[in-house]
């Protein structure tokens, strides 16, 4: 298997829908969870964060541990009527050269947070912070937006949510996705050229 590095940089050329498209297992995250900050995708290796409802005082734990390039996951439990992230954890994030954060949860100061420019897909926006209670665990296996997230795992996200590949997985995916680009280029050249339309691609090898 290549090294980790070469695999996140492999998959950064393709989208979340030809991601899925290679899939078996689907692992794609609550749709809810969508971009807030920022136009980038990213990817990168999963830090995953498990907070309790209305309470991240552990979060900054986590920006002090967090790699260069990972992605920050933040699981909330879902909950939207406080934040657990803003414009100051942005920064910090920055400064740790974080490739994105993820959060089934809320985020605040999004203006601020744009302009900072990590990226943030979160479930909802709310003004309100949260609790500063450390509780919670960082660095472990999390479930988020209905899908399992370990450390390692590679997250991937742009303008059509966020997917979950495991390292051992990623070539197959990458394989499968890559040969269903290819015959849906063919098919959309054959149609240029001929003015046929073929609303399934694998139609064009048809026998009539």
């Amino acid at each position: 298997m290549r090294a980790i590095t070469e695999i996140i940089e492999a998959l950064r050329n393709f989208s979340t829908t030809e991601l899925c498209d290679g899939m078996t297992e689907f692992r794609v995250l609550d749709p809810a969870i969508r971009r807030m900050a920022t136009k980038k995708k990213i990817a990168g290796a999963a830090f995953p964060v498990e907070i309790p409802a209305g309470v991240s005082g552990i979060i900054p734990d986590a920006l002090m541990e967090i790699g260069p390039g990972q992605v920050l996951v933040i699981a909330a439990q879902g909950f939207t009527r406080q934040s657990c992230w803003g414009d100051y954890r942005s920064f910090c994030a920055k400064m740790r050269h974080v490739e994105g954060v993820v959060i089934d949860g809320a985020s605040r100061d999004i203006e601020g947070c744009e302009e900072i420019g990590v990226p943030i897909f979160a479930r909802g926006v709310v003004p309100r912070a949260g609790g500063k209670a450390r509780d919670g665990r960082v660095n472990v296996a999390v479930e988020i937006g209905g899908v399992r997230v370990s450390p390692g795992d590679i997250i991937v996200g742009d303008a059509d949510g966020v997917v979950v590949v495991r390292p051992e997985e990623a070539e197959e995916i990458m394989a499968r996705a890559r040969k269903k680009s290819e015959t849906e280029a063919a098919a959309i050249k054959r149609m240029e050229e001929t003015g046929e339309v073929l609303p399934r691609a694998n139609m064009m090898n048809r026998q009539d």
